[in-house]
């Protein structure tokens, strides 16, 4: 029996990337899914004196202590007291894990790399450049956050 070749015989790369989405304010944030550990309710932290005003303190995560950012504040948005409704996006990067702090998850998105859009270059300060990219979904702008860039390195968040 002959069989002929498909597509399917050589390794099929995807162009896509897949994201979480959330909401910051009325605005609508995602990550890369291969960043994001787990997601949790709101946690209420523990606060740690001479850290920067964006870092709400540090939870228990099953025996680690976990830093909170409150994203609305690191972005810089105007930021409300947390309430049970708000959630906790744990994320790993380069083997730290940080816990941010959003008013909601909104879905999961596989998204083409055709559709992602750099952001316009407006930044008054180029080292908090926290977007690394744009797309339009379902008419919903959403933005892509640099977490590198967002999530303060250990020395920030250490009292």
């Amino acid at each position: 029996m002959d069989t002929a070749k498909t597509e399917t015989d050589t390794p099929v790369q995807t162009d896509e990337v897949e994201l979480l989405s959330f909401r910051v304010g009325e605005s609508e944030y995602s990550v890369e899914i291969m960043s994001v550990r787990e997601i949790r309710g709101w946690t209420r932290a523990t606060s740690l004196p001479h850290s920067p005003p964006y870092v709400r303190g540090v939870i228990n995560l099953r025996g680690a202590v976990l830093p909170v950012v409150d994203l609305a504040m690191r972005l810089g948005l105007s930021a409300e007291e947390p309430t049970e409704r708000n959630v906790i996006i744990v994320v790993d990067i380069g083997g730290r894990t940080v816990g941010l702090r959003v008013d909601a998850v909104s879905d999961i998105l596989s998204i083409p790399q055709s559709q992602l859009q750099p952001p316009p270059e407006m930044s008054a300060d180029r080292g908090h450049s926290f977007v690394r990219a744009l797309t339009i979904v379902e008419g919903r702008m959403i933005r892509i956050l640099d977490l590198p860039q967002v999530v303060p390195t250990a020395s920030d968040v250490a009292a």
